[in-house]
């Protein structure tokens, strides 16, 4: 299943979900965020940020970028692996990493997951932005869903031969150039500093961190000059390109002060008061605080037990009353039998949550834990 386009409202995207499909592991608590769109909310984070990169590529490309904000975040297996050179042993095809509609069909995990058709189109300078899935742990800065924005770039040949340099060093120093200035547009004057890594759709690669706050911080975790097997496949056969992906939540909790990934989603209006269409940076102030309660749990695990089943049960019973799990002990007996304790932080962003409460979603989330992950309670 392959669907090109988003519909209009909530329950049409919805319905495409096959909810008795056998290989579908998309559980309630991300089937209820289908559509929900926080980036075309021009007065959300989400959609100030956006819109606030928009204005740098329009004032500095002279509008030359396309932009996407509404393709659909159910793709095809192919579209959002093999198109970007995922390798077929990749641990990010498994379904403890990826939410599958049905075996050929997920949840988008980046939107690189729409270059292949993009290029197809003809597009040649491009923003797609949009809500992202994969299965994660639980933390005040990871979340199953969040938002991503690709920007993408193709060179032809007289661009880069005026200039004395090889294409791919022509396209490397272009990006450069261009994040550099995406972050004095969003930060200011901050010292930056590139570092090299991998991804498996871009040679070289890099990743952008800024010294902000006085603390290194990673801003554009995944850029570089695109690889040029996947131009080809695309008919591309002579240009370069580059690409980059940002994570939006990740440059919002900085801009604007918001210390828990889960306030994105908050229907609080004291949350969403805060924030104008076009204020880039207004800064949070905190809604009552409400004290964690924290609640812990040791089983002896199996050979099939991960952390992002047991993080994804947890969400399924808690929702985002689910602060933080973490590991808090490991040990291997003598028999060869291994323990993990896990702590759960139970905490709401809006209200107290009650002894009572707290007390049936741990004893909920033992049951589920034992009878689903079929471990063994200490």
């Amino acid at each position: 299943m392959v669907v090109p386009w988003c519909p209009s409202d909530d329950s049409s995207l919805q319905s495409y979900v096959v909810r008795d499909d056998p290989t579908n592991n998309v559980p309630d608590t991300i089937f209820s965020k289908l559509g929900m769109q926080l980036h075309r909310r021009n007065q959300h984070p989400i959609g100030i940020l956006k819109n606030a990169i928009y204005e740098y590529f329009d004032t500095n490309f002279s509008s030359k970028f396309d932009k996407f904000d509404d393709l659909c975040p159910l793709v095809s297996v192919k579209q959002n692996f093999d198109d970007v050179l995922v390798p077929t042993d990749h641990v990010s095809r498994s379904y403890n990493d990826t939410y599958y509609v049905d075996s050929q069909t997920v949840l988008r995990c980046h939107t690189s997951a729409h270059q292949a058709e993009l290029l197809r189109e003809g597009h040649s300078h491009f923003l797609v932005t949009g809500d992202v899935y994969r299965r994660d742990s639980i933390d005040s800065t990871h979340y199953p869903v969040f938002h991503q924005m690709e920007g993408f770039r193709v060179f032809s040949p007289d661009e880069w031969d005026a200039s004395g340099l090889d294409a791919t060093a022509f396209a490397a120093e272009d990006l450069k150039k261009c994040l550099e200035g995406l972050a004095r547009h969003l930060f200011g004057a901050v010292e930056m500093r590139w570092i090299d890594t991998y991804f498996p759709f871009t040679n070289p690669s890099f990743e952008l961190e800024i010294y902000f706050k006085e603390k290194w911080l990673e801003v554009l975790g995944c850029c570089g000059v695109t690889e040029q097997e996947i131009l080809r496949r695309n008919g591309r056969l002579d240009n370069v390109a580059w690409a980059f992906g940002l994570g939006l939540e990740r440059l919002a909790m900085v801009l604007f002060d918001i210390p828990d990934i889960r306030l994105f989603w908050s229907t609080d209006e004291r949350f969403i008061s805060q924030f104008r269409s076009g204020q880039l940076g207004v800064k949070f102030k905190p809604l009552s605080k409400y004290p964690p309660c924290y609640k812990d749990m040791s089983f002896w695990i199996n050979e099939a037990f991960t952390e992002n089943n047991l993080c994804e049960l947890i969400r399924g019973v808690a929702g985002d009353l689910v602060e933080e799990v973490s590991l808090i002990d490991n040990f291997t007996n003598k028999k060869g039998m291994t323990s993990h304790c896990y702590r759960i932080a139970y905490r709401s962003m809006e209200r107290s949550l009650t002894d009572e409460e707290i007390n049936d979603l741990q004893w909920n989330v033992r049951e589920q834990v034992q009878s689903k992950l079929n471990v063994v309670l200490r």
